[in-house]
Parts: structure tokens; sequence; C-alpha cells
């Protein structure tokens, strides 16, 4: 097969991109996340009381990305839809085996965005979060994570 200038300069930025692996508790479902740069995530916590329920713990840690870096390269996930507790229908994809939730996505940003749950990542620590919303709801045991924003909302 050849390839013209155009085709391995592409090829050649393609190899360069970011790219991380992920995938649910049993191994069902298994994906790869490639980025122009980690800058491309936009990772943080969010107090919320709707994360809290779905997380299952005390916030929810995930990272903003372009719909099209995440890639499902085995199995399938299944879709929640429900209202997000102000009355904005959130979308959740998850594994129907074991149940990790995989990524989530608003009505509003469903064809260019995933909210990837950063702890289905396998290594979670190539996407440090970049700040807190919900600031208000934190639990009061948990400190403030230091050296990012902080928002009592979302749209603050």
């Amino acid at each position: 097969m050849r390839f013209n200038l155009t085709t391995r300069r592409a090829l050649s930025l393609i190899s360069r991109m970011p790219s991380y692996t992920g995938s649910c508790t049993c191994r069902r479902i298994q994906y790869n996340l490639t980025l122009s740069s980690p800058d491309d995530a936009r990772t943080s916590l969010c107090h919320c009381r709707n994360c809290k329920k779905a997380f299952g713990t005390n916030y929810g840690l995930t990272a903003k990305i372009p719909k099209d870096a995440l890639k499902i390269t085995s199995g399938a996930t299944k879709e929640f839809a429900g209202d997000n507790g102000s009355g904005s229908i959130v979308h959740r994809e998850f594994c129907d085996n074991c149940g990790s939730f995989i990524c989530e996505y608003g009505d509003a940003v469903k064809d260019k965005f995933r909210y990837l749950v950063v702890g289905s990542l396998d290594d979670p620590e190539v996407l440090p979060p970049k700040g807190e919303f919900f600031c208000q709801d934190r639990a009061s045991w948990m400190p403030e994570v230091p050296n990012v924003f902080h928002k009592k909302q979302i749209k603050e």
C-alpha cells in the first residue's frame, strides 16, 4: 500500500496523539481514548446530589472529552436516561454485566462531548482534576482540591 505525503503526515500526527485505555470492572467493555493533547480533557469533580447517587460516593469524577475521542473496542454499553436533578436529561452508559459506569452526557452536548468516568481508565492518574463543581454541596469532611477552579454551580 502506498501513502502520499499528506497521508503520511496525518498518520504521523495520529501516532503522536496521547492514547489511553480503559474498561469496566469485568472487562467486557473496553475502550480507547485518543486526544490531541491531555489538555483536551477537562477533568472535574462534581459534588451535586445526582452525581453522588450515580457514582455511589461523595462526588463524581469525569473528564469532558470530544465524543469522537472515545472508541469502544470491545463489548457494548447499555444506557440509562433520567432527570439529572435539575430538569435536564442525563444519559449514562454502563456495562450491563458488572454495572460499571463508563460515561455520561446531556442532550445539549450529545453530538459533541462525553463525560468519561475517570476511574474507568486503566491509569486514572493521566487525567488529574482541573476543577470542582457544586462546591457548596461538598461533604463537610472533604477538603477542597488545591490549585484547581472551584464553582458553586455549573453556570457560575
